[in-house]
């Protein structure tokens, strides 16, 4: 596949995977519905509105500071994981200024999205901060996605940018696996929740340090190879 057919490829084949895994955890995944509502419509809004403003940011910098946050964000759930830092994490509904804060976050996570920072590890990352049950990230974020990837596939669609065959393998294939991945998660003790939270949370600081680097020159850049479409 040429280069320039991945991103279309990997937005327009992964819509259908993620509309469906985003049904499925709005569905199974009891969360509060104007907590919910709010966060979603947040990140669409912000990817909106925050596009102009956001697109014209370095990289870069945004990157780093990205994996800083994150970083620290899993040093604070691992702190609440072994009781050296109150927990307090149970929470299914945000109200006052958590709620606040969480829609603000999840709206500069929408518009983060131009720039190709991934919205998943750091709704995970932010939904811990603000108290929330770690399981509540993943209505939040598989809905965020829902509703931002069918407008940026419209124009990969437009414009003929992607690999036919391969949407159909990667849209066929994603639907089951979200199906398994789902009902696995749902029932997942709380605390095997946290851990993989944080796994992939330094998981993606590591990635994003990694291409912050790559883009300033300071490390040669492998061959091509697939990106994060979250």
């Amino acid at each position: 596949m040429r280069d320039e057919l991945i991103p279309g490829t990997l937005n327009v084949g992964h819509t259908p995977p993620t509309i469906a895994q985003a049904i499925i955890y709005i569905t199974v995944i009891a969360v509060d519905r104007t907590t919910l509502a709010l966060l979603i419509g947040a990140s669409v809004l912000g990817a909106w509105l925050g596009a102009g403003i956001v697109s014209r940011w370095e990289r870069r910098r945004v990157q780093r500071g990205m994996a800083a946050a994150l970083v620290v964000t899993a040093a604070f759930i691992l702190l609440r994981m072994t009781g050296i830092f109150p927990d307090g994490g149970d929470a299914l509904a945000l109200r006052g200024l958590p709620l606040v804060l969480g829609v603000l976050g999840n709206a500069l996570l929408g518009a983060l999205m131009t720039l190709g920072i991934g919205l998943y590890a750091p709704c995970m990352a932010m939904v811990s901060l603000l108290g929330m049950n770690p399981v509540a990230a993943f209505p939040i974020m598989m809905g965020s996605c829902a509703f931002l990837m069918p407008v940026a596939s419209i124009r990969f669609l437009k414009a003929g940018r992607y690999d036919r065959a391969a949407v159909v393998g990667l849209a066929l294939g994603g639907i089951p696996a979200v199906l398994l991945a789902a009902f696995l998660v749902k029932s997942l003790p709380l605390d095997a929740v946290r851990a993989l939270v944080v796994i992939v949370i330094g998981y993606t600081a590591a990635t994003l340090w990694r291409d912050a680097r790559r883009e300033s020159g300071l490390v040669r850049p492998p061959s091509p190879s697939v990106a994060d479409v979250a």
